[in-house]
This record gives structure tokens, C-alpha cells and sequence, in this order.
């Protein structure tokens, strides 16, 4: 999601895990769906800062696994930009690989302007009791050592959980790879009550099966790690979360100019895996 987004914690101290929490992550994570979500981008504001005078594009989220294998998620986000000068098209690629149960991450982000590659991304992570470990093998092989951290999936997966138990507010340190794939991002996450979807939501149609069932909305700020309290967050995405881990209705506030996601097709790629993990 996101990227969805799909993460961190926004306060000085070091984030402590209840124990217990891992495994509550694998059995929500027992209900997600396996899917493929094509959401249709546009300019929704946008400030004489920003630089641009259009944005427009296209994001595909693949999401399969399972809680005792692992999930894969393969994200492809692409936007074509008017500067009133020039026209370009940026495209990112991005394939991750999420073990919760072994606490381990792998990932690849490849970063296109205009069909030429900028930037690639590589490397795995695994995150202990002490530190999170990253290996990155691209632009250069070098290791790095952050505060313990979660990933994006489970990190998503607390977001349900507390959804469920009607905790409304919460904050996480979340590591995805992006950017340079050494830093951590800081969250604070805010889950409204939940909705039903109501009946002239177009948008909610397309999630087929999922049309009527209810769904939560929410909204995570990104920050910096070493962000001091009254600091303005990187960005913001807002959207409707399903219990299953589909989503829609997005916004993405990147602070000089936001872009609104709306759910354009949804395909089911298979159920969720009705294994026990050892």
C-alpha cells in the first residue's frame, strides 16, 4: 500500500515490540487476499512551489504470499509530469520479498526518467532484537545497522490490528528500502471509525466481492528519522482500508503538490492461505 506505501515511529526513544506481537502480525496476516490493484493518478493541489503545472499517471500493486511463506509485492507507480517547460515520465519499479515469522526483507527499486534508468536499489534486511541489519548489494555493496524497525506488510498488519480493537492513533518506525535503502521512516497513524461504503460510491463497486463490506479510513504521516517533534512530515497518505489489506481512495500529500488514487480494476489473485505456520 505505501507504498503503499507502503512506516516508523515518530518519537525520540527507541520503539520497543510487545511481545506477542509478531504472531498476532501472522494471524491477521492469515486474512489477506492476494491481489492486483490498478489505481488511475491525478493532480488534486498543488502549490506555485511544486515546479510542475500537470501530473497525471498509473499505479499497479501486486500483492501474493502467505503468512508462513512470505509475501511479494511487486509496485509499479508511473506519472508523466508537465513542468510548462518540458514533459517527462517517471517511472518506479519495485519488487519486494517480506518473511514476518523469520523477521527478514528483501528489496529492488528501479527508478526510469523518461525510459532511462536513474537509480537502482538492492539489498535485504533482517531485523533482530537489537538492530536492524541491511545488506545493500546496489548503486554499492556497504552494510548498515538502524534501530529495530518493521516492515511494510507487517506494519499494515498493526494498522488492522488496531483498527480492530478501536485504537484510533499510533506511531511505528518502518523500513522499506526506498530512497537510498539506508533509512528508516518515522509514522504516526491515525484509523477512523469504521464505514460502510454507501451506495452511489462508484469507486467502491470496483472492489467487486468487497463492494458492501465496511472499511476503515486512515492516514499515515511519513517523517524523517531524526525529525524533531514539530517537524513537517516527508508526506502523507490517506485512504480506505478493507480488512483483507485491499485498499482505495488514496491521497498522496508530498507537502508542494498532492495526487489523488482512485481504484480503477481489482483482481483476486486466490484466497487467503488457510495454513498454520509452525
Amino acid at each position: 500500500m505505501n507504498r503503499y506505501g507502503l512506516a516508523g515511529v515518530f518519537y525520540a526513544s527507541t520503539l520497543l515490540f510487545a511481545p506477542g506481537a509478531a504472531h498476532a502480525g501472522v494471524e491477521t496476516a492469515l486474512s489477506l487476499v492476494p491481489h492486483r490493484a490498478v489505481y488511475d493518478l491525478k493532480l488534486k493541489d498543488l502549490s506555485d512551489r511544486s515546479g510542475i503545472e500537470g501530473m497525471f499517471g498509473r499505479m499497479v500493486y501486486e500483492f501474493t504470499g502467505s503468512a508462513c511463506s512470505g509475501f511479494t509485492t511487486n509496485f509499479r507507480f508511473v506519472t508523466k509530469i508537465d513542468t510548462g517547460e518540458e514533459q517527462r515520465v517517471n517511472d518506479q519499479q519495485t519488487t519486494t520479498f517480506e518473511n514476518i515469522k523469520a523477521r527478514q526483507f528483501r528489496f529492488d527499486t528501479k527508478s526510469f526518467t523518461d525510459e532511462k534508468l536513474d537509480k537502482q536499489v538492492t539489498g535485504e534486511a533482517t531485523d533482530a532484537k537489537t538492530n536492524l541489519a541491511i545488506s545493500l548489494a546496489k548503486p554499492d555493496k556497504r552494510d548498515v545497522t538502524l534501530t529495530p524497525s518493521q516492515f511494510p506488510t507487517e506494519h499494515m498488519l498493526e494498522v488492522i490490528d488496531h483498527a480492530k480493537q478501536g485504537k484510533r492513533f499510533f506511531e511505528a518506525r518502518v523500513f522499506d528500502g526506498s530512497e537510498d535503502g539506508d533509512k528508516s521512516l518515522l509514522t504516526s497513524t491515525v484509523v477512523g471509525a469504521q464505514q460502510q461504503p454507501k451506495s452511489d460510491d462508484e469507486e467502491a463497486q470496483l472492489a467487486g466481492e468487497f463492494a458492501k463490506t465496511p472499511y476503515w479510513p486512515v492516514t499515515i504521516a511519513y517523517y524523517n528519522e531524526d525529525a524533531q517533534s514539530d517537524s513537517t512530515p516527508v508526506y502523507r497518505m490517506s485512504f480506505k482500508l478493507y480488512d483483507n489489506g485491499i485498499t482505495r481512495d488514496l491521497t498522496m500529500d508530498y507537502g508542494d503538490f498532492v495526487l489523488s488514487g482512485t481504484l480503477s480494476k481489482l483482481e483476486v489473485l486466490g484466497k487467503p492461505a488457510q495454513e498454520k505456520c509452525n
